[in-house]
């Protein structure tokens, strides 16, 4: 069975020979940061290569073929190739390279930022390992505002592109898609952005959306409208370039959940928000034949059966230590109607500080509640980080090899 095969099979929930295993096929959500990636490789005993950081903001590397093949990986990420690599290094000095278009200066203060038309969009500690969004280019917008506001909207980790994207990307985008699809039998997932809920709070700052949805709803749903409009526009030219190649589309983030509860009233979040991404998510299946990839942090269980009503076929990252997202209730729940893509292992507490023997244990334990009957993609809990010690990254691979082989025991 080709990689292609099996999650096509896990994702229409039939068991394949085996569990499919995700690194890194979505920038942002499954991937793992370049610093421990090239631990990875090292201990993998490749050699050569290069790594790239297609995510500078999470600092994320996009894992080499090689790579995905040694840990039994199926998936591959499309994106938009940049337009070009320049060399550089990581915050403990290892090398990569970056997108030429990512060039941050060092600040007064020996901080990192990332400039765009003059603002610093993004700004990296003197000793950090991330860059954080500090720009919310609407926060004090009106309504008329946002008419002429420079839409696409790239001031801001919650990216837009719309139909005034010249065609270049979109040329290269395909290319790209169209080659992994005739030379590879990966399954292949391309990342389309278009987040709603989430892309408005970072472009209008995450308060102040909170207040507009409570006592100024007229421009809380203008903007919502305006991100959806914006969205099915570039949604027509990606289709275009990718529908003939890829299995999956991810939409989103839409975090919508902290790790206690939801981040706004379930009804008030039925109103507004669903909608709306009911309108978006239902242009992209019915303009293609993908399935839809939602990413959405925390405590989402109220929001599950709302996500299936607007169109989610795929849940990620099912962050299992968050309240009401225990595996085994999700899956009684919601297991006939959605793929758990994520939760195969906890990020939080058992990667980075648990024994070899804690994590196949945790994978063991997630593996047997989610596999049964389909509909599971292997992937841990969001991006593995810099504190992950790799004997734990090998433990937790070598563990789905051996507990994620069908029939499940």
């Amino acid at each position: 069975m080709t990689s292609r095969q099996r999650v096509l099979k896990s994702l229409h929930h039939k068991e394949p020979d085996r569990v499919p295993i995700d690194l890194g096929g979505t920038p942002g959500a499954t991937g793992i940061h370049a610093i421990t990636y090239n631990k990875l490789k090292k201990a993998l005993g490749l050699k050569g290569g290069t790594t790239k950081v297609y995510d500078p903001w999470q600092q994320l590397a996009k894992p080499e073929p090689e790579v995905l093949q040694k840990i039994g990986a199926d998936v591959y990420p499309i994106t938009f190739p940049p337009k070009g690599w320049r060399k550089d290094t990581l915050p403990d000095g290892s090398a990569c390279y970056f997108p030429v278009d990512w060039q941050p200066i060092k600040l007064p203060d020996g901080s990192w930022g990332q400039k765009f038309r003059g603002k610093i969009i993004a700004r990296r500690a003197q000793n950090g390992l991330y860059y954080d969004p500090v720009y919310a280019p609407l926060a004090t917008a009106s309504v008329d505002d946002l008419k002429d506001f420079d839409w696409p909207a790239p001031y801001s980790f919650y990216q837009i592109s719309s139909k005034n994207m010249p065609k270049e990307p979109f040329i290269a985008l395909a290319k790209e898609a169209k080659h992994w699809y005739e030379n590879s039998d990966f399954a292949l997932l391309g990342t389309f952005g278009g987040s709603i809920f989430e892309a408005a709070y970072g472009l209008r700052g995450f308060e102040k959306f909170m207040e507009d949805l409570l006592i100024n709803r007229k421009f809380a749903e203008a903007l919502l409208d305006k991100l959806v409009k914006a969205n099915i526009e570039y949604a027509k030219r990606y289709l275009d370039a990718v529908k003939d190649y890829v299995q999956v589309i991810m939409v989103g983030g839409e975090d919508i959940g902290t790790q206690q509860g939801p981040v706004i009233n379930p009804e008030l979040y039925r109103e507004v928000i669903k909608p709306r991404q009911e309108r978006l998510w239902k242009f992209l299946k019915d303009n293609s034949s993908a399935l839809i990839f939602v990413h959405s942090c925390g405590s989402i269980y109220d929001f599950l059966s709302d996500f299936i009503d607007a169109g989610a076929d795929i849940i990620n990252p099912v962050q299992l230590s968050a309240a009401n997202m225990e595996s085994k209730k999700l899956k009684e729940e919601f297991g006939d109607r959605l793929t758990f893509w994520g939760g195969g292992c906890d990020t939080q507490k058992i990667l980075p500080h648990g024994t070899v023997q804690q994590v196949q244990e945790e994978v063991r334990r997630r593996i047997k509640d989610f596999a049964p009957g389909g509909g599971f993609i292997f992937a841990q809990v969001h991006n593995i980080q810099p504190d992950v010690p790799v004997e734990n990254i090998l433990a937790m691979y070598e563990a789905v090899k051996q507990y994620g082989k069908y029939p499940i025991c």
